[in-house]
């Protein structure tokens, strides 16, 4: 018997049409999580949002988990955009520990005005589901991309494990808030401080123009989630 290969459609393999209708799915799934919550949220009721019938959700998305995964990335994606664009602004000539400070800052600050978005991100990083999984390390090479972007003077030795640890205690401090173990504030403070213990010894002015933001660039349009835009 012929297996039936029911793995969703690659991003890059769409059409321009069914992009629009992955882009349809993920704003209806980010619309609903900010007003339902994500434990509410059904694939139906995506469906009945976006306009697309379930069955042809399916082939962009094999699991509600995975559609989730591909919208908080997506809109996460949006977000590291945003934050690198603002440092590369007047701030360009910070040294590199205020550089990221004033990164995780804005990052922290965007998931507090959209709470269930932060839920979210906490929620789907459990998911077992391959390709929740996937979107997920994509999710992550746009978070090391976008620190590589705004601290390009730290020497590659030491690049990919200051990114790291950077990347693992946003991670850590936004769950600790989300399940109620920690304040906002206080998770704040420590990620600053995380921030400063290991980015101190690299104080230079903003080097050249980092040209590795390809991770960074979302897959679907910013002006597909005007309803929930990340504001940083």
């Amino acid at each position: 018997m012929t297996k039936v290969d029911l793995s969703p459609r690659p991003v890059e393999a769409m059409s321009p049409r069914q992009l629009e209708r992955r882009e349809s799915l993920i704003a209806a799934a980010l619309a609903l999580v900010n007003e339902i919550g994500v434990e509410r949220l059904q694939m139906k009721q995506v469906c009945e949002r976006s306009g697309v019938a379930l069955g042809t959700a399916y082939r962009y998305f094999s699991s509600k988990d995975h559609l989730l995964a591909a919208a908080i990335a997506e809109w996460h994606r949006l977000l590291l955009a945003d934050l690198v664009a603002e440092l590369r602004g007047p701030r360009a000539g910070l040294g590199a520990t205020d550089r990221v400070v004033r990164f995780v800052r804005g990052g922290m600050r965007a998931y507090q005005r959209q709470p269930e978005l932060a839920r979210l991100r906490v929620a789907v990083a459990a998911s077992t589901d391959p390709f929740a999984s996937e979107a997920l390390q994509g999710m992550a090479r746009a978070d090391s991309a976008a620190l590589q972007a705004v601290m390009a003077e730290v020497p590659a030795a030491a690049s990919d494990l200051v990114r790291h640890i950077v990347g693992h205690a946003w991670q850590g401090e936004l769950t600790a808030w989300v399940t109620g173990r920690t304040t906002l504030g206080d998770a704040r403070r420590r990620l600053e401080d995380v921030v400063r213990l290991v980015l101190t010894p690299y104080e230079t002015p903003f080097p050249a123009p980092y040209e590795g933001l390809a991770e960074v660039r979302p897959d679907i349009r910013s002006e597909v989630l005007s309803e929930v835009r990340p504001t940083v």
